[in-house]
């Protein structure tokens, strides 16, 4: 370090070269989040040994509905399970013992290799709202989705640090035929950002689309040889595996794409209002769905879900940010480590109709309580409003935003020898201050995470300035945000390819929007 830095710079020069600095456009995304803190376990042995012995009954006992797949119900009869109708009995041990062969952690391949993610092990991999047909901004309320809000949000996702997947369905753009509208989604994430991204699963034929744009963008024998996409299998709780989902699991699991095996739980409406009897539904619907996975292929890349939320009784809306989720959310990631298997859940979730105090602790509730819970993918990140309904653009960046806290949490508390800070101590003795010493000054830039939306100014200036909410200040950063995204390069032989498959498919079969 040279002595000009070593001496306190002058207050002119050293603030404007601060804030050019800030205000920079940055295309810098953090690596995934590598945890060096303990997962929080809520449960001891003797409860985790009764929930998966409870899951076990269930599936042996009660059995899990496929509906609508005569061939599913020809694999699990091959593996050995009971079937009468659609049900499925599955004797105890055979769920496990299928499960066995699906990997712990694989890569999630990037079309920028330095984006690539691991998913599994320490690692926790956070990407966007997921889902909403509504979205919300501040100028123009609450509206239904088009298509170009969707590509403003994967803009936003590729523009925003601490996100490391582009997500998939960041809201619905209902402007664009059903049929039509996955082959558009997904190649706005294939050309507007180079992050990873998951895959359609609204119908098989249309995660067959998602394997066959993705041979075009990292070549056929890659995606055979590589994990490219992930995708979201929602199971239709109780232990019902529709035919849809099945059919796309199906799809990417003979391909080697990773599928997140995911209950839809609302306790109280579609599990039991306890803990553990969630608990045991959670595990018996995810030991089915990651064993198909394997009938279909061994070794398919699968990830343990949970999406849980309690009910509020009076009114029967979903609730979010509670301690029963919480509490469920802890466990699920216990019995997701016993099945050495990535774990996904939590998100920014919130019930609010608006990026309100309701929605901030809320949200602050379900990420904190995610990262504890040892998640290792985290859908709905950033941008969920009003119980799912709603991806809203001030709220993605808030949250996202927020997401820095995460990954200054996970790095737990620095024990080497600048850690340790001794060298400070003894610079400034009794009575001084550390605001000059050298330990500081090599230290400042990094030492303290810092949000780039939140307003520290002193009352004065902020009065002066407009007085702005979080929500304001939240809108300016969209637009900035929007207004300074640049593309990521991508070969052009390669995205006209992309486009005349597009095209193809489009031009091959009549608009239907049901």
């Amino acid at each position: 370090m040279t002595e000009a830095v070593r001496t306190r710079p002058a207050r002119g020069g050293g603030g404007a070269a601060r804030r050019a600095e800030r205000t920079a456009v940055s295309l810098e995304t953090a690596k995934y989040i590598q945890r060096n803190i303990p997962n929080f376990e809520i449960l001891n042995d003797e409860a985790l040994e009764i929930i998966e012995a409870n899951a076990e009954t269930v599936l042996a006992e009660i059995g899990v509905n496929f509906v609508d797949n005569p061939a599913a119900l020809d694999l699990w009869r091959a593996a050995g399970a009971e079937i009468e109708g659609e049900r499925v009995r599955i004797p105890r041990g055979l769920a496990r013992k299928l499960c066995a062969t699906a990997p712990s952690s694989f890569t999630q391949h990037a079309r920028n290799p330095e984006r690539n993610v691991v998913i599994g092990g320490k690692n926790l991999v956070l990407a966007p709202v997921y889902g909403p047909p509504f979205v919300r901004d501040a100028a123009g309320g609450r509206r239904y989705a088009t298509m170009q809000d969707f590509q403003n949000f994967v803009k936003l996702g590729y523009m925003s640090k601490w996100l490391h997947h582009s997500g998939g369905t960041v809201c619905e753009p209902t402007d664009v035929p059903v049929n039509k509208r996955h082959l558009d989604m997904l190649l706005t994430h294939m050309l507007y950002s180079d992050k990873p991204f998951m895959g359609s699963v609204t119908e098989p034929s249309r995660a067959q689309d998602s394997i066959e744009m993705c041979e075009i963008l990292f070549g056929k024998d890659f995606v055979q040889d590589n994990t490219v996409m992930t995708s979201l299998i929602n199971i239709n709780s109780p232990l019902t595996f529709d035919s849809t989902m099945m059919g796309a699991l199906e799809v990417f699991a003979r391909n080697n794409q990773a599928s997140i095996i995911s209950p839809f739980i609302v306790g109280g409406a579609m599990a039991p209002v306890t803990v553990a009897g969630t608990l045991t539904q959670v595990l018996a619907e995810v030991l089915a769905g990651v064993a198909y996975s394997q009938l279909v292929r061994a070794g398919a890349p699968v990830i343990f879900g949970a999406f849980v939320t309690s009910i509020d009784m009076n009114s029967g809306a979903p609730t979010f940010g509670t301690p029963e989720a919480a509490h469920i959310t802890y466990g699920a990631g216990q019995l997701a480590r016993r099945m050495n298997l990535p774990y996904r859940s939590g998100g920014s979730f919130c019930g609010s109709k608006l990026p309100d105090a309701q929605a901030a602790y809320e949200t602050a509730n379900s990420l904190n309580m995610a990262l504890l819970s040892g998640v290792n993918f985290m859908l709905h990140a950033c941008g969920w409003l009003e119980g799912g309904l709603v991806s809203s653009y001030e709220k993605f960046v808030m949250d996202a935003d927020q997401l820095g806290t995460l990954h200054h949490l996970a790095k737990g508390i620095i024990m080497d020898e600048n850690g340790q800070g001794m060298d400070a101590i003894r610079e400034v003795g009794p009575g001084g201050h550390y605001l000059g010493c050298q330990h500081t000054q090599d230290n400042f830039k990094s030492a303290f995470w810092r949000s780039d939306l939140f307003d520290y100014k002193p009352f004065e200036t902020w009065d002066e300035e407009g007085a702005r909410d979080t929500q304001a200040l939240a809108t300016i950063r969209v637009a900035k945000m929007l207004n300074d995204y640049q593309q990521p390069a991508i070969d052009p032989a390669i995205e006209a390819a992309l486009r005349a498959y597009v095209d193809a498919k489009k031009a091959g079969m009549p608009d239907a929007f049901i």
